[in-house]
């Protein structure tokens, strides 16, 4: 299918704003070709992954358009860096390594992206609004922006992230587009007890699983009986981003799009069907613990990252307590949320527990850990699943109130209560 430019992208590409502009141009259309989109279409925002530094090449990359005098078109936020600029020399990061992720970082905020260093862009200022077509980054804030605030971005992949938000353009394809967004696959919850699923470990737990049965196709979740709160909704995406591929999720009579699972299939037939029950939950659930025994050295806590209302909730589960000497407990969250916390007085708690928190990264961007860190303990089934092989270590995965306890025992304590109902 040919690509029809308008009158405004042949202008970009004959340089009317400047050469950064146009390369930016170039390599959205390159990619429009690759998607056979036969257009570009506008957005209203946009959201970079490519902050991260993982080597020069990214660096490079984004130090050339910044040379080049690049401004993005849209309001646009930033995720992740690879470091905590302000606190890295308390971790294990070598300086070289910082030198560069700081660099990358003043590239990104040089071309007037908003430096809200965070994972989860949708719990800030900049949140899109139902229909809005955005180009974002991070696998958990597309499946987040598009399933529960109703927006509507594909998974744009790092360094084109940036060029749509330069041009303010991107290709018309895929769940920009109302038909693309209908569900393939309705998945029914079966004799899952309701105490189970109002509990915050649940979410994780069921979105690692639906992700593994979904993969790119875009699930409907049926027989859910109570109504998950944004951080549960929070969690539940990013697990299904992690596991699968997952960038859009119905929850009948959740989510905007689906009032009925009629209406989330968009009056389609899915093409196929399962039940998932708590069986299934119950072996999920030990799927995402590939530790062994009791032993502990930390608990790490925001991914994505931790919200106020998370800061809230934790604060009177530490008060009174102190972590055993043995484990570290840490927190990763953005400036922002960590700012809150403060005036909240949630952080004074944390720090007389003897927890810390990092801000602007995470454990998984970022050469903090020193070495020897080898058995984790986390209430996110993204660390959970990525830090096997990112980070080379063993995890244990529980509630926030299990990581609370073992943290305070100095080995793994888990409360199995509402698992073997």
């Amino acid at each position: 299918m040919a690509l029809t430019l308008t009158p405004g992208d042949e202008a970009l590409r004959a340089g009317a704003r400047g050469p950064a502009a146009r390369l930016a141009l170039s390599i959205v259309v390159r990619m429009a070709d690759v998607f056979n989109a036969p257009a570009l279409m506008d957005i209203t925002g946009a959201h970079i992954d490519s902050t991260i530094y993982v080597g020069d090449a990214g660096l490079e990359f984004a130090e050339r358009l910044a040379g080049l005098g690049a401004k993005v078109a849209v309001p646009t936020t930033l995720n992740v860096s690879g470091l905590d600029e302000h606190h890295w020399r308390e971790w294990a990061v070598p300086e070289e390594w910082a030198g560069k992720a700081a660099r990358q970082m003043a590239a990104y905020q040089g071309m007037g992206c908003v430096p809200t260093w965070t994972c989860a862009p949708y719990q800030t200022d900049w949140r899109p609004r139902f229909g809005q077509q955005i180009a974002w980054g991070e696998s958990n804030a597309i499946v987040f922006a598009n399933s529960v605030l109703g927006a509507r971005t594909e998974r744009y992949p790092d360094l084109l992230d940036i060029c749509c938000a330069i041009t303010g353009r991107v290709p018309a394809f895929g769940l920009h587009l109302t038909e693309n967004r209908a569900g393939d696959v309705l998945l029914r919850l079966t004799n899952v007890p309701a105490s189970l699923q109002a509990d915050d470990s649940f979410y994780p737990v069921l979105g690692y699983w639906v992700g593994k049965v979904a993969g790119d196709r875009v699930p409907v979740i049926e027989g859910l009986e109570v109504r998950p709160e944004e951080d549960q909704l929070k969690a539940l995406g990013a697990a299904m981003a992690s596991s699968g591929a997952v960038a859009l999720f119905h929850l009948v009579g959740v989510t905007p799009e689906a009032p009925t699972a009629d209406a989330a299939f968009q009056r389609r037939n899915p093409v196929e069907i399962r039940d998932i029950t708590l069986e299934d939950l119950r072996v999920a659930r030990r799927e995402l613990t590939t530790a062994d025994g009791e032993a502990l050295d930390w608990v790490v806590l925001g991914s994505p990252h931790f919200s106020l209302a998370e800061f809230r909730r934790l604060a009177p589960l530490l008060a009174g307590k102190r972590a055993h000497p043995s484990v570290q407990f840490l927190v990763t969250s953005s400036r922002i949320m960590t700012e809150l916390a403060r005036h909240a007085g949630c952080l004074e708690t944390l720090e007389a527990f003897g927890g810390r928190v990092t801000v602007d990264t995470c454990v998984l961007a970022s050469p903090m850990f020193p070495a020897g860190v080898d058995r984790l303990m986390t209430n996110s089934a993204k660390y959970a699943y990525y830090a096997p092989g990112l980070l080379n270590a063993r995890v244990t995965f529980g509630s926030l109130e299990d990581c609370v306890r073992s943290a305070v025992a100095g080995r793994v304590v888990r409360d199995d209560q509402l698992w073997n109902a």
